[in-house]
């Protein structure tokens, strides 16, 4: 078997396979689905300082090769997670990321001041790209500027690994990536869900009660892989691809367009077991190719020299 442990900063994971913020719960609603040891790590619901109800039902609509939620980050708070959720996540052996949410610069080094004291909390992945709700996040996400004070605010409150979660809802994501970069982040997660909208076209209204929400799954699966193919082209640090991942293949486009690691968010809903054959169809693939470590596939997009990009 090939070696599939990934390294993104000081993290080191047994595989590249992480479960994407949102999709998964905060990891124990899954355990008696899966090994949650067996994962690369496990992202959890994005967490504020205090609970949050999110946005009234409907708040997810099926599209073709998708789906769109507007959720609105609905959650525990961070003391909740501490206290009820992570002593279970320790005692199943997983390496947690936690989603760091806020609304202003305070609450987001406030959280992450909370989970550096945590035993087991292993990252955190600071979401500053939810494009469903109308405060803090995605403000900071669409300024280069905003992008870099909150990372750079972040960094200076906690020693543990950064990964901030980049919008795709920007002309130039390979901009964010560099100021997330310059101010001190050790690997970035690319992408959050795309700004989009669905109708219901008999009573003519919109079909999710906060009408725009984020498109997740399959149908954003090309458009991610190009942008990561665009940051690795502009930063050294660590990416860490997601969007409509389904199958080894999929995973392994990412891969080779530069991402260390992935996450797996929307599939989750459709196939909870989907992790064997992730792991298993890339090991396949390395065997085939006499590629002895996934870390070897990293960035190995072959550009044609005719080609024009």
């Amino acid at each position: 078997m090939a070696d599939l442990s990934v390294r993104i900063g000081a993290l080191t994971l047994r595989n590249p396979f992480m479960s994407a913020s949102g999709c998964f719960g905060y990891g124990v609603e899954y355990a008696d689905a899966i090994d949650l040891a067996s994962l690369g790590a496990v992202v959890v619901k994005g967490l504020f300082l205090e609970p949050r109800e999110g946005h009234a039902p409907p708040r997810i609509v099926e599209t073709p090769a998708g789906m769109i939620n507007a959720i609105g980050l609905q959650g525990i708070g961070v003391r909740r997670f501490v206290a009820e959720k992570m002593p279970e996540l320790r005692r199943l052996g997983a390496t947690v990321i936690v989603n760091v949410c806020g609304t202003t610069i305070d609450e987001y080094c406030e959280v992450s001041r909370v989970l550096a004291d945590t035993e087991g909390v292993a990252a955190i992945e600071l979401n500053i790209s939810c494009p469903n709700i109308k405060e803090g996040g995605i403000q900071f996400g669409c300024s280069l500027a905003g992008t870099h004070d909150v990372v750079s605010a972040v960094r200076r409150v906690t020693t543990l690994p950064l990964f901030p979660k980049l919008t795709p809802n920007v002309t130039d994501v390979a901009s964010f990536a560099r100021a997330a970069e310059e101010a001190g982040a050790d690997a970035v997660s690319l992408v959050n869900t795309f700004l989009a909208m669905a109708i219901d076209v008999e009573t003519r209204t919109p079909m999710l009660s906060n009408v725009m929400g984020g498109l997740s799954g399959p149908a954003i699966r090309p458009i991610a892989v190009r942008m990561v193919w665009e940051c690795r082209q502009a930063v050294k640090l660590p990416i860490i691809g997601i969007g409509g991942i389904t199958s080894a293949r999929d995973a392994l486009e990412f891969f080779i367009a530069g991402a260390t690691a992935v996450q797996v968010g929307t599939a989750n809903f459709v196939d909870p077991f989907i992790w064997a054959g992730l792991t298993a169809g890339v090991d396949a693939y390395l065997d085939r190719h006499g590629l002895p470590r996934v870390a070897d596939l990293v960035g190995q997009l072959q550009i044609p020299r005719k080609a024009h990009v």
